[in-house]
């Protein structure tokens, strides 16, 4: 099979031949679809996020299942599957109280991270090298195997493009903000970063019948997109300071905040920018070794809260059950999100594209 591999942090991607293995107990080979091209990957690309190398990238997918291997429940050929990149075990305490994000077996040791659970692994190149899969995904490739607890059944009718957002952004962004606790409609919001994750944040504000949504970011065309979403207002922070600008327009500071992107600085504007008893929400992910600066009296005193969101702030397989169901009724705005859809032998020109700051998602098509 084709796959898209980094050899080396900083180097483009090489499109070259591999050999899959069988899928063994408990997991799945899927033909892929689709695969979002996200800013994670990226980061994977640049060495902001370190991860072993060769690795095949990729973990916003879509696609068909093969070949299922043994013991398998749910799952058969031919079923349309959306992957989750948290393989989630449903047995630990976070994935019974409904925290699956946060599962103890996909984090219990992060040698494996990267591989399939029994620390094997499933792609090898021609030098008999095995390659790794983000997340035990790697979505830049014509086939994966995965793990059984990494998939959703979806109906044919969801489009492999749309599936595969499902798959990361519209579910981190989305969920980030309508799994929040005890959010109330009629909020005010303000999104700094307007990228995939972003636009969906602000989607999500915009079913939950916000009253101000306030979308912060560089660039002007990417403002200009943000309003398809639901933004409707819109602050350009190279321009203005976007924590003044935000209080003169909701009097005072928002009710939410969110950081998309993953910056000590945009987080420290995130929590500024908040009213009164207001919460600010990190969902992008930052280098690990940032901080955030922050006043603790400001803290204290206007009693505002911190926390993280990770892939939606919930179960990712419920969350994007829900937004799959929202799609085909008409109540989420997902295809806007695809900007370009690039063959995989274009992936590096793909990427390069967020070099470019360009709107929207690209999508690898299969």
């Amino acid at each position: 099979m084709k796959a898209a591999v980094l050899y080396e942090v900083g180097k483009k991607l090489e499109i070259i031949d591999l050999s899959i293995g069988k899928p063994k107990q408990g997991e799945v080979l899927v033909n892929m679809k689709a695969a979002g091209v996200c800013a994670s990957d990226h980061h994977v690309i640049h060495g902001q996020i370190p991860y072993p190398t060769p690795i095949v990238l990729g973990h916003e997918n879509a696609g068909v299942v093969e070949e299922i291997g043994e013991n398998v429940q749910g799952i058969k050929p031919g079923d349309s599957v959306i992957m989750s990149f948290v393989s989630s075990c449903g047995n630990c305490n976070y994935c019974r109280t409904g925290l699956a994000n946060h599962c103890s077996r996909h984090y219990s040791d992060p040698k494996v991270q990267h591989k399939l659970f029994d620390n094997t692994f499933r792609i090898h190149d021609q030098k008999d090298n095995g390659i790794f899969q983000m997340n035990k995904l790697g979505g830049f490739a014509e086939k994966q195997v995965v793990p059984e607890d990494s998939l959703l059944v979806i109906p044919n009718e969801v489009p492999p493009e749309v599936a595969a957002l499902i798959g990361c952004c519209v579910t981190t962004g989305f969920g980030g903000i309508v799994n929040l606790e005890n959010i109330k409609t009629g909020s005010t919001v303000a999104v700094f970063g307007c990228g995939g994750v972003g636009l969906n944040i602000l989607e999500g504000a915009k079913s939950l019948n916000a009253n101000k949504i306030i979308a912060v970011d560089i660039s002007d065309h990417k403002l200009e997109f943000a309003y398809k979403f639901g933004a409707t207002h819109v602050i350009n922070a190279k321009n203005e300071d976007p924590v003044e600008k935000i209080k003169e327009i909701t009097d005072g500071g928002v009710d939410y905040s969110f950081d998309s992107f993953g910056s000590s600085m945009i987080m420290k504007q995130a929590v500024e920018s908040l009213g009164r008893r207001g919460t600010a929400s990190l969902v992008g992910l930052a280098h690990p070794k940032s901080d955030v600066d922050l006043n603790m009296v400001d803290l204290v005193r206007n009693e505002k809260k911190v926390v993280g969101s990770f892939y939606g702030y919930a179960s990712p397989l419920v969350t994007m059950k829900k937004i799959v169901d929202m799609y085909l009724t008409g109540k989420i705005n997902i295809e806007p999100l695809i900007r370009k859809k690039f063959m995989l032998s274009e992936i590096n020109e793909a990427f390069e594209d967020i070099d470019k700051g360009e709107d929207g998602r690209g999508v690898i098509v299969f």
